[in-house]
């Protein structure tokens, strides 16, 4: 295993023909920052992707497949964001407030946190090489601002490149799973990981979205990280007949 403040690596630290990556699985906040937060935030969605780091944690346990995770928390600065975003370190998150997250602390946090993860993710592609690249991340059944339910249960998200998430919409449906197509998020407005590096190097990738409350228990993780292993090796395979 490799780790840093801002990273760890999980499962082999080989080349494999399937990695992955979690840019918000971490909630940890470095005790040298307030945000101005209670300490309960941290464990909510604002904070982090709930379930993820468990659902990693299996795919490299069971599945072989190594997973770069994200450490810190995405309240500190948000690794799925570009640089020059203004949500890269964000003043406010589904209602909630962060107030140590003044414009004056913006650098510090991208060269403290930003850009070492991103560094690390491109060593970890050039280390594994992976001819399928996976994102990592799941969504919570319904915003505190809207109340909208969110119905998938699943969601495959892309930008420009949907090789992969063709293969995956159609396999997850197969599996008897609502399947959102660039939902609940669009791909072409966050996308911003996979555009760094999987679409500028023309790796094949699927960016997965699992809803929250279906990977919140040690069996919902095992089960999803079996069904995202079985899905990404059935996509993999069709993207090479063709």
């Amino acid at each position: 295993m490799t780790t840093s403040e801002t990273f760890e690596r999980l499962g082999p630290n080989s080349q494999s023909p399937i990695a992955a990556c979690a840019d918000h699985a971490g909630n940890s906040l470095p005790p040298d920052l307030a945000l101005g937060i209670g300490d309960d935030v941290l464990d909510q969605h604002v904070a982090v992707d709930l379930g993820v780091r468990e659902l990693s944690q299996c795919l490299a346990g069971n599945h072989n497949i190594p997973v770069h995770v994200a450490k810190v928390s995405r309240l500190v600065v948000d690794l799925h964001r570009r640089e020059d975003d203004p949500a890269v370190m964000p003043k406010t998150s589904d209602g909630i407030a962060i107030p140590g997250n003044d414009a004056g602390r913006l650098e510090d946090r991208l060269a403290r946190f930003h850009r070492p993860y991103h560094a690390g993710l491109e060593n970890f592609i050039e280390d594994t090489e992976p001819e399928l690249f996976l994102a990592l991340h799941s969504f919570t059944p319904r915003l505190k601002t809207s109340g909208e339910k969110r119905p998938w249960e699943v969601g495959l998200l892309y930008n420009n490149d949907d090789r992969a998430a063709r293969h995956a919409i159609r396999l997850f449906k197969n599996m008897g799973f609502t399947v959102g197509d660039n939902e609940p998020y669009s791909g072409k407005q966050f996308n911003a990981t996979m555009d760094r590096h999987a679409e500028t190097r023309r790796i094949p990738y699927l960016t997965i979205e699992v809803r929250q409350d279906l990977v919140t228990s040690a069996q919902g993780q095992s089960e999803w990280a079996d069904r995202i292993a079985q899905v990404a090796r059935q996509t993999l395979a069709a993207l090479k007949a063709n």
